[in-house]
């Protein structure tokens, strides 16, 4: 397994794996679009980074970094395939975010989530996410559980 940061042709790889679990649970809504149509343009370009997991040369995960205002990243579209989930690989990916944040000297992760997601809810707070109150503007309806990690 390897973790890479986001190349351009990478970016049907981002999108597919991102399309594939937000379907199989949630609607597909106009921000998830805006996001994975153009991820350089929209995270990358932007002061956000993607990490891209890789097993050989098949795309089997993805996070992303997206720079928040007050210098935090928003935690997004992180994603395992299915045949890997509870492998180990969601830790692993999450901790290359914890990593990168404390590189880029961020004061905080943040993401947003939904509460009937308990493998992830769990995941997040082994690593260190706690509950806060939700953000002004909620920009998904599948959001319901907001949480951060402070460094």
């Amino acid at each position: 397994m390897e973790i890479v940061e986001f190349a351009p042709e990478h970016a049907g790889a981002f999108k597919a794996l991102n399309e594939a679990w937000i379907a199989k649970y949630f609607a597909i809504e106009a921000k998830d679009r805006e996001v994975l149509d153009d991820p350089h343009g929209k995270i990358v370009a932007k002061g956000g980074r993607i990490f891209m997991a890789f097993n050989d040369a098949e795309p089997v995960g993805c996070v992303a970094l997206i720079r928040m205002a007050d210098g935090g990243y928003e935690v997004a579209k992180m994603t395992v395939v299915e045949s890997l989930r509870g492998s180990g690989l969601g830790r692993t990916l999450m901790q290359r975010c914890i990593d990168a944040g404390a590189e880029m000297r961020a004061p905080r992760l943040y993401l947003e989530t939904n509460s009937s997601l308990a493998p992830a809810l769990g995941l997040y707070r082994a690593m260190g996410f706690t509950d806060v109150g939700p953000p002004p503007r909620n920009d998904y309806a599948r959001g319901d559980t907001w949480m951060e990690r402070r460094y």
